[in-house]
């Protein structure tokens, strides 16, 4: 078998400083760093390192590129931003190791967590996620938009506090306006909503309005959205004010 190995790593949602020590190790080892363009130019360049940036919907053609490059002896990075198991790569990549030839099976392969956009939002805001809470990708580029609505109205009716990845794109600006319109048919219209947008980076702007307020233009795919529970509260305070999520729900609640 190669002594190549392959790690699939997480650049978190920006800061370097965030990027985990042991994501940096392995950056430092590797021959062949592979992702979207923007991920990868994250990655300094080095001598005896290549970069192999590509497009954002070519998932598979990068999880095959990393796999063959490691069974030939390779040590391979694949990276992501955020957590590369959250709407990321790690899955890509093990949908390509289950069609691919047994042997690669045997590689050394490794998931490295990252620091994920929807804990660094959360984490600058307050505490919105301090309860229950689910996470949802707003695209529907692999899913059907039913299944989206259907899962955005039980997770109002189980009344999870809501992160939502992928808000709004130039391609479907149209779908975010429909979120929205889903919410106001089941929430109250004083639910709170956290637009983070480029947590961590010199473009970071954090805004909290009510349901209400909210409007499709608000979000773009820099942008992580966090719709509060019917029980997540907002502490006014000199500065930005403070968004979180109790930890108990009252007995009885249903």
């Amino acid at each position: 078998m190669s002594a190549g190995w392959l790690s699939i790593v997480g650049l978190g949602p920006g800061d370097a400083a965030l990027v985990t020590p042991e994501v940096t190790a392995a950056l430092a080892e590797a021959s062949d760093v592979i992702g979207y363009f923007p991920y990868v130019a994250r990655v300094a360049p080095r001598e005896g390192l290549t970069l192999h940036g590509s497009d954002n919907r070519v998932e598979l053609d990068r999880a095959r590129l990393a796999l063959e490059l490691a069974a030939k002896g390779a040590r391979v990075v694949v990276v992501s931003s955020g957590d590369p198991g959250v709407f990321a790569m790690a899955s890509a990549v093990f949908e390509a190791l289950e069609a691919a030839p047994k042997e690669w099976r045997d590689l050394d392969i490794r998931v490295l967590p990252g620091i994920t956009a929807m804990l660094a939002a959360s984490a600058r805001a307050g505490a919105p996620l301090g309860h229950d809470f689910c996470a949802i990708n707003l695209s529907d580029n692999l899913k059907p938009w039913a299944l989206i609505e259907k899962r955005l109205r039980l997770a109002v009716e189980a009344d999870f506090a809501m992160a939502f990845y992928n808000p709004r794109s130039k391609a479907r600006p149209e779908g975010f306006a429909r979120v929205l319109n889903t919410l106001r048919d089941v929430c109250e219209p004083e639910r709170l909503i956290l637009f983070a947008r480029a947590v961590s980076t010199p473009e970071e702007e954090l805004r909290v309005v009510p349901l209400a307020e909210a409007t499709p233009e608000m979000a773009d795919m820099r942008t992580m959205v966090i719709v509060g529970s019917s029980r997540t509260r907002l502490i006014a305070r000199k500065g930005n004010p403070l968004l979180y999520t109790p930890r108990s729900v009252p007995e009885g609640t249903a």
